[in-house]
Parts: C-alpha cells; sequence; structure tokens
C-alpha cells in the first residue's frame, strides 16, 4: 500500500513524499521546479528532477515529526501507532511550525 502527501513550501506546492513497499521518497514538483527564485524545500533535499529514495524516513520529514509531550498528545488525539513515521508526518505535520506543510492524499483502493 502506497501512502503520500503533498508537501507545500508556503502557499505552492513543491513535491510528493510517500511511503510504499520499497521504503520512501519525495520528488520536487515539475512546476515548482520551473518558477524563478524557489528554493529547496531543505539543504539536504537540493532541487532536482530525480526523486530522492530511502529505505527509512527521510531525515529533513522525520524532523517534522513532533517529539516529547506534543506526540504524546498527537498519538492520544488521533488514535496513531507512536511507531509508524508516515502517518505521524500525515497527521501532525499539516500544519507545521515553518514554512512546510503536508497534506494526506487520500488512498485510492484501486490502485
Amino acid at each position: 500500500m502506497k501512502r503520500s502527501g503533498q508537501v507545500f513550501f508556503g502557499n505552492l506546492l513543491a513535491g510528493i513524499v510517500w511511503q510504499d513497499e520499497e521504503g520512501y521518497g519525495f520528488v520536487y514538483d515539475d512546476y515548482y521546479l520551473v518558477v524563478k527564485g524557489n528554493q529547496p524545500i531543505s539543504l539536504t533535499l537540493p532541487l532536482r528532477r530525480e526523486p530522492y529514495l530511502s529505505k527509512t524516513m527521510i531525515p529533513f520529514f522525520d524532523g517534522l515529526i513532533p517529539e516529547g509531550w506534543l506526540l504524546d498528545i498527537t498519538v492520544k488525539n488521533w488514535k496513531v501507532n507512536p511507531n509508524d513515521r508516515m502517518e505521524l508526518l500525515l497527521i501532525a505535520c499539516r500544519d507545521c511550525i515553518g514554512a512546510v506543510s503536508i497534506e494526506s492524499i487520500p488512498v485510492n483502493e484501486n490502485e
């Protein structure tokens, strides 16, 4: 099953983050790459067309997930498995501190 989210930098769609059977990935949106003046969402994820792939959660996205008491509140309020990093990212990072936010993309059962 693939789970994914739209990654926004400010109000502009910057790319897509996902988890599937192979691991995790992030790819910049084609439009975002051509808009003059756009910057990478992180210094660790420079602008490029090729996707970033990893067997574990990409560190930049893992760093967006709350820790400590904020994580406890997230787990309790949304009944989330604290070990499911992708679910935490999709739920807790809709309204992050800073310029980046994540909006979950509904799963299509037919895929």
